[in-house]
């Protein structure tokens, strides 16, 4: 089974000005898949970072967190226009498919109802299953992209993600607010193909004695190999 963690260049779902020494940092820890967000910085440091990530045979993820479709159309754009692997993120599928159509783009959006910045993710576990059936009814959709641990507080989040990995069969990501190794094996036990850390990393929030970025992603790395080994 693939099970990746998707280092993310960011804090409170923005893009963080500094991005581009972590990258450097993130490739020399054996980081494969490394993303940033559509919102914090210029998109002509996008596309260096995406040329920083592509020239090291790394994975490459732009996730769209702008509300509006205006900014969600122009996010598809800017991913189409400097060339990134993956499109995680976004609400608006039939508006985005034509724009990333025959691109090669895995396009992932956000199952359920999201409000606000840093983004949350509302409405019931039912109702984020069916969206979850509606927008992997699309060809174009790769997979689906859950905010799982920013779904509202009373929320049962493990049944959340099982719930969602068994209404598809395409790739679940598990993205927003992971931390703790307790999560990671959560997340993994729900069979979802991958997860995403930002914030928790740059700010040295992960378990681990080391609160500096290269600790806290051996920590995150290592995590992920143990559960694989098991």
């Amino acid at each position: 089974m693939s099970f990746d963690f998707i280092f993310m260049l960011t804090r409170d779902d923005r893009t963080v000005a500094d991005a581009e020494q972590h990258v450097l940092t993130a490739l020399e820890c054996g980081v494969k898949h490394i993303g940033f967000k559509d919102i914090g910085v210029p998109s002509a440091t996008l596309r260096k970072l995406n040329r920083q990530i592509k020239a090291a045979g790394a994975t490459s993820y732009l996730e769209v967190v702008s509300l509006d479709r205006d900014s969600e159309l122009a996010s598809a754009s800017t991913a189409v226009d400097i060339g990134v692997d993956y499109l995680l993120g976004g609400t608006r599928a039939e508006d985005v498919i034509p724009v990333i159509k025959e691109t090669g783009i895995h396009y992932c959006p956000f199952p359920g109802t999201i409000i606000g910045h840093p983004s949350e993710l509302h409405g019931s576990i039912e109702d984020i299953r069916n969206s979850t059936e509606a927008l992997a009814g699309f060809d174009e959709v790769y997979g689906l992209d859950l905010l799982a641990y920013r779904a509202l507080p009373d929320t049962d989040i493990p049944l959340l993600m099982n719930t969602v990995a068994a209404a598809t069969r395409k790739p679940i990501i598990i993205a927003g607010s992971i931390e703790t190794p307790e999560q990671i094996q959560s997340v993994y036990d729900s069979g979802a193909a991958a997860f995403t850390i930002g914030t928790a990393v740059m700010n040295g929030c992960y378990p681990v004695a080391a609160s500096n970025i290269k600790g806290q992603l051996a920590a995150v790395l290592n995590t992920v190999s143990g559960l694989l080994q098991v």
